[in-house]
């Protein structure tokens, strides 16, 4: 039994977590999904139905279940009372270090989570490195299994270099979906094993389209070009700098955002500003078969993304993956890991973050030359083709699970190395 620890499930937002767990359940793998929030999101997609794994919600909030929370921790404490020690010191160790209310959150959760588990689970396997990490990690700890992790974006970007670090020493080992993410963490813990394992698409359902792209050059005002821009409407998106290039370009154009989060009223103003009437549609939170159909019926794909203050930004978006299957050429910033999958001026262009300038231009170049378009999304069909598999990706993550799963030792340091204070 393996147990998958993610931030909150369904969401909307978090595709490539469940496809994996449905190609897991795909291999015969049984597992329970554990998560530290329930749903908020009114969208689910196909894949969410397709899932067979029980949910296990721990509460988000302490005082939401206090007697819940006590009663595992009695149960871990009894069960395993050395183990749990051990776990309580890690824990406060952690807490000097980074005394926050969400801290101490993780504790409670993990002791709840170490009683509730079922009782044939082997292994724990962590989606993201901040709090799903901290609570595998702990609760590991309480009840002797191993746990492992995936790393994505924000996770890793804006955690102190001391946790990341010690999560990764303590772990059997960590998937990450980008180089850039692998050589970080690689950088960080010489000594931990990272692998890089993309995030796949399910070819079945992304499957090229028997006929793509369109004559439209932005002359036509009955007739626009048709831009296409999904994501969470959040600082490190760079949405707005989408808008400003928008207001930049001469040809007929129309813009589609799907997507939804906090940034959403202030982009809303700022495209009212610019006198978008009609310009922009906001198409809000779509399933998948949804956002399928507006690749297939858009023209230019374009995202933004940029590191935001705190150092957050963007691994290797899916959507981008997702567009180019559909012969759609993608135009983005380079930041990140996009230049691992976009291939400026073969299957899109790449250009400067924060340069609304920049953005246009490359737009403008697009908009008016659909043969250019065309050619582009020919190679973005093929570049997603040499690999992008979900299957593929569940292969290489099995072969680092099945170890856990079998019940070999866990080659892992103690919880508390030595040497390793902040």
């Amino acid at each position: 039994m393996l147990a998958v620890v993610v931030k909150g499930y369904p969401r909307v937002s978090e595709t490539f977590i469940a496809q994996e767990i449905a190609a897991l359940e795909r291999r015969g793998i049984v597992l329970t999904i554990v998560s530290l929030r329930r749903p908020t999101d009114s969208v689910t997609h196909p894949v969410h139905h397709a899932i067979q794994a029980p949910v296990l919600y721990l509460p988000e909030y302490l005082t939401d279940a206090p007697l819940r929370v006590l009663a595992g921790h009695l149960r871990a404490l009894r069960r395993e009372p050395r183990r749990y020690l051990a776990s309580l010191a890690l824990w406060l160790r952690d807490l000097a270090r980074e005394p926050t209310a969400s801290r101490i959150r993780r504790f409670g959760q993990a002791g709840v989570l170490a009683a509730e588990l079922p009782p044939d689970t082997k292994h724990l396997h962590a989606h993201f490195l901040h709090t799903p990490a901290s609570v595998a990690r702990y609760a590991a700890v309480m009840t002797g299994l191993s746990y492992s992790l995936s790393g994505h974006a924000k996770d890793i970007w804006t955690r102190p270099a001391w946790e990341l670090r010690e999560k990764l020493a303590g772990a059997r080992f960590c998937v990450t979906c980008t180089a850039a993410n692998r050589d970080h963490l690689m950088r960080l813990a010489p000594k931990a094993r990272v692998d890089l394992v993309y995030h796949g698409l399910d070819h079945n359902f992304f499957a090229p389209p028997s006929a793509f792209g369109s004559a439209r050059d932005g002359s036509d005002p009955a007739d626009p070009v048709r831009l296409l821009s999904v994501g969470r409407f959040q600082p490190k998106k760079g949405f707005d700098v989408l808008l400003r290039a928008l207001a930049r370009l001469q040809g007929h154009v129309v813009l589609t955002l799907v997507g939804y989060g906090p940034e959403e009223r202030p982009l809303r103003a700022l495209s009212e500003a610019l006198g978008f009437e009609g310009q922009v549609r906001w198409a809000g939170q779509l399933d998948h078969p949804a956002v399928r159909a507006l690749y297939r019926e858009s023209d230019l794909f374009v995202l933004t993304p940029r590191v935001a203050a705190d150092g957050d930004r963007d691994g290797l978006p899916n959507v981008v993956i997702e567009a180019l299957s559909q012969g759609l050429p993608v135009v983005a910033t380079r930041v990140s890991a996009l230049p691992e999958i976009v291939e400026d001026g073969v299957s899109g262009r790449l250009v400067p973050p924060e340069s609304p300038a920049a953005l246009a231009a490359a737009l403008a170049g697009l908009v008016g030359d659909p043969a250019a378009r065309q050619r582009l999304g020919t190679a973005g069909i093929r570049r997603v083709a040499e690999g992008w598999d979900v299957e593929a990706g569940v292969t290489q993550l099995l072969t680092l699970l099945r170890p856990a799963l079998d019940g070999a030792p866990t080659p892992s340091p103690s919880p508390l190395p030595a040497g390793s204070g902040p």
